[in-house]
């Protein structure tokens, strides 16, 4: 098999950056395209065979474009970048980080990392309602609370409700002391942490006074009407059909709804039927409505998490086809 070289000009103030700690970043690529790449200066020579030579060029080149606009290059925008490119889609990388939702109260850019994500972030953008399905670490929550802050400093929406259902994650938590507000905050606590990254504590806390921002368990949204609010439904896996039902319904003039879930991480007793599993089969051809589909390629957390997720759909997979066989 014939060999092939291309040599590409790095900004020398990026190659540190796009070769990562130790060369780490490059040597992940080199090991998983099978190529050999050496850097002269400013300019890297890549040798391989042609196919691969061309798929590594496009990748270091959409991590050059990714570092001239800021970024720095981790582990994940690598392996994406590596996954993208089995599938000939590595020329979407360099569109992803364009349209910035808004910035932490640190200064960092929140924005979309995957394409899972930016679709998720355009359904948003277009309909009233959006179910956000998807493992652990998609960032279906984050986006849909980054959009939600956003919309509340443009003043396109009058408050922000977030909620979830108040259900134990497998423990029993018992009698926790406190009063009321005290004993549901543990449930609500991961919604309050992306709160003051966002928005910061002193400007929540403000808001959260007045009534324009409101954190509260499920079961606190019967009986009412929610007019000119940006609702976000975390954890929707965990609702029961009668639940869901409840929150869609509550929906009013100038709202807009996000819901999302994991469906493989289901809390509720197994016998029982999920609120989200049931709207996703009765509202998929509802006008205005939604539904965006996440996978273990859109983890955005530790490397290690995207494993994780992956090894447990295979295995639960694996599972799925013996108990078929064995029938």
């Amino acid at each position: 098999m014939s060999t092939s070289e291309r040599c590409i000009n790095i900004p020398a103030d990026l190659i540190a950056n796009v070769f990562g700690q130790f060369d780490c970043h490059v040597k992940k690529i080199e090991k998983h395209m099978n190529v050999t790449m050496i850097l002269r200066d400013d300019q890297l020579k890549i040798m391989g065979t042609e196919a691969k030579v061309t798929e590594t060029v496009e990748i270091i080149e959409s991590l050059v474009s990714l570092a001239k606009r800021g970024n720095q290059i981790t582990e994940q925008n690598v392996n994406y970048a590596l996954s993208l490119s089995v599938e000939h889609k590595i020329n979407e990388v360099v569109e992803l980080d364009k349209d910035i939702i808004c910035h932490t109260v640190n200064g960092k850019p929140v924005k979309a990392k995957t394409i899972g994500q930016k679709q998720y972030l355009n359904a948003i953008d277009k309909n009233m309602v959006v179910f956000g399905v998807g493992p652990a670490g998609t960032g279906k929550t984050y986006l849909a609370m980054a959009k939600a802050i956003t919309a509340f400093k443009n003043n396109e929406i009058n408050r922000i409700i977030l909620t979830r259902p108040a259900i134990e994650a497998g423990e029993k938590l018992g009698f926790l002391p406190g009063d009321l507000q005290s004993k549901v905050d543990p449930y609500l606590r991961p919604l309050y942490d992306a709160l003051y990254e966002i928005m910061g504590a002193e400007s929540f806390l403000k808001n959260m006074e007045k009534g324009l921002i409101e954190v509260a368990p499920l079961a606190y949204m019967r009986g009412r009407t929610l007019d000119n609010a940006f609702i976000v439904l975390d954890e929707a896996q965990n609702t029961t059909p009668a639940q869901m039902k409840m929150f869609l319904t509550r929906i009013g003039f100038g709202s807009k709804a996000i819901i999302t879930g994991d469906l493989s991480q289901k809390d509720i007793p197994k016998d029982a039927i999920s609120g989200l599993d049931v709207a996703l089969k009765v509202l998929r051809n509802v006008d205005d409505i939604a539904v965006c589909h996440m996978t273990s390629q859109d983890v955005v957390r530790h490397p290690l998490v995207q494993k994780i997720v992956k090894a447990y759909d295979d295995y639960e997979q694996k599972s799925v086809k013996k108990k078929n066989t064995n029938k």
